[in-house]
Parts: structure tokens; C-alpha cells; sequence
């Protein structure tokens, strides 16, 4: 058995919290010496040390798949990047939009400090804000001399208030065949190159660690989640996930509030709640 989560909507609660639950599920994890292996859209820097520094990980996937690091050592094993030139041709379609514009690049989130400021014209909810602003790193002066200084932009970011501009730039993007788009939040989108998914990075480091796919169990909420819930031998959706998860999943658990990956895990484990 391996365990492969998304955190926000599935792993953390609305409030951002680590349930009890879902915290004992992993020490438990441990003690067996299962993997447990964070699965998140966002970048590796931006994924707490509660759940970096816990005995069970090992292994994170992070930017939606792009890439999966050995957290002990910091060693990116495999990464598919988005590139410079890919991102920059969308931010020059963003630049026509009332959106923002993310570079996740080298394990990190970065935003112009303009767009920085103005997040929560974009996000209403308070948990989401905070933990936004937490995660991005604001840079000053013009995005793309900024760009030509990552060594490593793995996708990239949008977020928009007007459903006629996704709509636009959705159709803008897609025409770009090797690049894909999902979405982790109602109101953004998130582009990676076609071959870089949650899905694809769980198959990788399965095959890295010679566990069979058939073993993997994943959890997750939201579209980014979709492929690995498929690729997993036991998809789960906790019960607060988007009707298209729920549809893929194999079993739909308990909500992020009511502890569903810890309540799961612990069962599967035979262990109390």
C-alpha cells in the first residue's frame, strides 16, 4: 500500500487544519512503514513542514505533477516543465484579462507584487486568501525580464473574477495541444505541459519505488485529481469533491471536514478511529 493525497480540499480541512484524524492516519502510516505522499498543485515550498517533515513522506509530488522530489535529500527525481517559452506566450494572452498570473518555478510560487496586493479582489474566501498569500513569493518590476531569471517553470497560474475572460483565455490556450488545463478553485485555471499530471507523477514513483500501481490509494477534490484518482488502484473522493471526482472515484470517503482520507486510511489499516 501507498498513499497519495491532494491537501487543500481533500487532506486539509476548510480552515487549512490538519484534522486529528487525518494526523493519526499518518503516524499510523508510519509505524507501518507505508508511504504516505502529499499530491498538491502547489509548489513544494509551499507545502507545510507538519506535512514535509512527517515521518510517512518521503516522496512529494508538488505543481500538479510537474515535479516529485525526495524530500530528504531535496533531490528533484523527475520533473516536466511547462518552460519559459510556453509561459510566456500565455502571459502575453493574460496581459489582455483583469486576471493574475502565477509562475510556479524552482519549488516556488511567484506573482507580481501589483497582483499580489490585489488577491482578494479575486478570492473570497479568508482561509484560501490567507493561505495564497502565505504561499506566493511577490517579485517587483516587469514579469517577463523576471521570467528569463527561473531556471525551472514548471505551470503556471491564473486567476480571474469575469467568466468571459477564462473563457476566452481557455480557448486561447487550448489550441496549444501540448499543454493541459485543469483547475484546483472555482475561479482559476492551471496550465501544465500535457504529460505532466498528478496522475503520471503517482504511475512514475510508483514505478520508481516498485510498488504496483494496483497497491496505490488517492485522494482528492478537485479536477487537477482526476488522473491520479484514475491511475490509482483505489480512487477515492472525499465527499466534498467536484460531481466529475466523485464520478472517477472508486469510493467516495467522508468530507475534508469530517476527517474523510484519515477515517479511510484507518479503516483499510484495521486500526482504531
Amino acid at each position: 500500500m501507498i498513499v497519495f493525497s491532494d491537501l487543500d480540499g481533500t487532506f486539509f480541512d476548510s480552515h487549512k487544519r490538519i484534522p486529528a484524524l487525518n494526523a493519526k492516519a499518518m503516524d499510523e502510516l508510519a509505524a507501518r512503514s507505508i508511504e504516505f505522499v502529499p499530491c498538491s498543485g502547489r509548489p513544494l515550498a509551499g507545502i507545510v513542514p507538519e506535512v514535509l517533515e512527517h515521518p510517512s513522506v518521503h516522496y512529494a509530488i508538488s505543481a500538479n505533477g510537474a515535479a516529485v522530489t525526495d524530500v530528504r535529500t531535496g533531490m528533484t527525481l523527475h520533473r516536466i516543465d511547462l518552460g519559459l517559452e510556453r509561459a510566456l506566450a500565455i502571459y502575453q494572452l493574460a496581459c489582455n484579462h483583469d486576471v493574475t498570473f502565477d509562475f510556479f518555478a524552482d519549488g516556488h510560487d511567484y506573482m507580481c507584487r501589483e497582483q499580489y496586493d490585489r488577491l482578494a479582489e479575486f478570492v473570497d474566501d479568508p482561509y484560501v486568501l490567507a493561505s495564497m498569500r502565505t504561499t506566493r513569493t511577490p517579485f517587483d518590476g516587469d514579469p517577463v525580464d523576471f521570467a528569463y531569471t527561473l531556471k525551472h517553470i514548471e505551470r503556471i497560474a491564473i486567476y480571474w473574477r469575469d467568466p468571459a475572460d477564462r473563457d476566452t483565455l481557455e480557448a486561447q490556450i487550448s489550441q496549444d495541444e501540448s499543454v493541459a488545463i485543469v483547475r484546483s478553485y472555482d475561479t482559476n485555471i492551471e496550465v501544465s505541459d500535457v504529460r505532466a499530471s498528478k496522475g503520471s507523477a503517482l504511475t512514475w514513483l510508483c514505478d520508481h519505488l516498485g510498488i504496483p500501481v494496483a497497491e496505490a490509494v488517492a485522494f482528492g477534490d478537485n479536477i487537477n485529481d482526476i488522473s491520479m484518482i484514475e491511475a490509482a488502484g483505489t480512487g477515492v473522493a472525499v465527499a466534498n469533491a467536484e460531481p466529475e471526482v466523485r464520478a472517477a472515484a472508486d469510493v467516495i470517503a467522508h468530507s475534508n471536514d469530517e476527517a474523510g482520507v484519515g477515517r479511510f486510511v484507518l479503516e483499510q489499516l484495521g486500526a482504531t478511529l
